[in-house]
């Protein structure tokens, strides 16, 4: 607070409420150990035993809404940072707080090189209609 009683601009936004700072909501961490399989598209799933995620006091109000975004359907890193309105950076961390925890498991996405030629696949399909 400032001399004249009025709240300090700097950790205050009249529309949001106090401010928090991203590193805080991952306790100063800048990356998780399960970062690297966490691209933009990699899919976050909840659990299926992860009903009630509130039961543990150790996750903050970000990591109960991923839990709970993701139980409705599959969403993105990408997504979930969008809908969090946070960094991808924190997202990610936040997830393999969640990946550790077994609330989720990422699906990563097929890189293009180990895709199947659409080619190939229109070979075989011609190849069985022959037999």
């Amino acid at each position: 607070m400032s001399g004249d009683g009025q709240r300090s601009s700097h950790w205050f936004d009249d529309e949001a409420g106090p401010v928090v700072r991203p590193y805080a909501m991952t306790r100063g961490r800048t990356s998780h150990a399960v970062q690297h399989r966490l691209d933009l598209i990699a899919l976050v799933v909840a659990e299926p035993h992860a009903d009630d995620p509130e039961a543990d006091h150790s996750l903050s109000p970000e990591h109960l809404t991923i839990v709970e975004l993701c139980h409705d359907a599959p969403q993105s890193v990408a997504e979930l940072a969008a809908e969090l309105d946070l960094p991808v950076g924190v997202v990610r961390v936040l997830v393999g707080d969640l990946v550790d925890e077994e609330l989720v498991h990422v699906n990563r996405p097929v890189p293009p090189a180990e895709l199947v030629d659409e080619s190939i696949l229109r070979d075989v399909i011609n190849g069985l209609r022959a037999l």
